[in-house]
């Protein structure tokens, strides 16, 4: 309203000084004896001209005014339906939740609090057992990846890293492999690991092996990376390595030949599409409880679940689930296996 007084001001401030003028010069004129009936032409032009610009700024008054008001309508109208949009969203992830957990059952164990919130179910599928976690992030700094004894080198079992860190969930993380320095035995993991952002014995380029962890922000990142700056452009925050990948943006990936039917036990990160991750561990080995599972039968039940990404993490004796401080499954060697990486989720 200041905006469309003050034009009001300026539009007619220049006929209010021409009719202070011409009054003057109307007695100047009478004085000298000049034409008034001919120099009122003009003040009536200007008269009518000022009338003309008066219903102008009226019009544009009541326009500003009707676009405040149609502004205000709109506003109220985009903020009803950020409302609605958000509670549509809410429902459709109370959707897909309800879809998830129809499939994967009742789970056994649940934690919850500010940062993350656990789900375990168990796996009991024909030939092979396992454990299930389905992990929402609140706080991506709860999702870690644990290097064994905080150094090169080491390896430390499961178990050992979740008690350390004071986690609630861990299973074992990226391969690895033995080396001999200056007479010890080492061990170091292959490809790429991530660990509060900084890449654990510089980058490695390998077109077979892939990296598989979180960004800053908690979103899950994976896939196969040539150079250094195709991976750290995605600005990696937590991440292990290893083969194959299983899954991708939905869809099977063909499985090495030597990989895809031998029976192993199996350990499984991996992303739903709503950006829920999933832990997997199963059982093999042992005749009389799980006799493992083939990566081709793995990406069936994967695709079954409904994961969008899926990637095979170390296995074998090294396949180990932890929650609340108990090993759940039974690790093949009859204890846990000591690894150079673990994947934990704090409390």
């Amino acid at each position: 309203m200041r905006l469309v007084n003050l034009l009001i001001i300026l539009v007619f401030a220049p006929f209010i000084g021409l009719g202070m003028a011409l009054a003057g010069f109307g007695r100047q004129a009478e004085e000298l004896g000049l034409p008034l009936d001919r120099m009122s032409r003009p003040v009536e032009a200007a008269e009518k001209e000022a009338a003309s610009l008066q219903q102008s700024v009226s019009s544009l008054n009541l326009s500003a005014a009707e676009q405040e008001r149609r502004y205000r309508e709109q506003e109220s109208f985009l903020g009803r339906l950020a409302v609605k949009s958000e509670a549509q969203k809410e429902m459709s992830d109370q959707i897909y939740e309800e879809r998830i957990l129809a499939m994967l059952g009742p789970p056994i164990g649940v934690h919850r609090s500010s940062r993350v919130e656990i789900k375990v179910f168990k796996l009991d599928e024909l030939g092979y057992r396992g454990y299930i976690a389905k992990v929402k992030l609140f706080d991506p700094s709860a999702f870690k990846v644990v290097l064994a004894g905080d150094r090169l080198g080491e390896k430390e079992t499961t178990g050992s890293a979740v008690a350390r860190t004071g986690a609630v969930l861990g299973i074992n993380g990226g391969g690895y492999y033995s080396a001999v320095k200056d007479g010890r035995q080492l061990a170091y993991p292959i490809g790429n690991t991530v660990i509060d952002g900084k890449f654990v014995g510089g980058f490695t380029a390998d077109d077979d092996v892939f990296f598989a962890g979180i960004r800053k922000n908690g979103k899950f990142i994976g896939g196969t990376f040539s150079t250094y700056g195709d991976l750290a452009r995605l600005d990696p925050w937590q991440g292990v390595s290893f083969l194959p990948v299983l899954i991708k943006e939905g869809r099977p990936l063909q499985v090495p030949r030597q990989w895809a039917t031998t029976r192993q036990p199996r350990t499984i990160i991996g992303e739903y599409a709503n950006g829920d991750l999933i832990m997997i561990v199963v059982d093999g080995r042992q005749s009389d409880w799980s006799s493992g599972v083939t990566l081709e039968r793995l990406q069936v039940k994967l695709a079954e679940l409904g994961v969008k990404e899926g990637y095979n993490l170390d296995g074998g004796g090294s396949s180990t689930f932890v929650f609340k401080g108990n090993v759940l499954n039974r690790p093949s060697d009859g204890r846990q296996r000591p690894v150079v990486t673990n994947i934990v989720i704090m409390p």
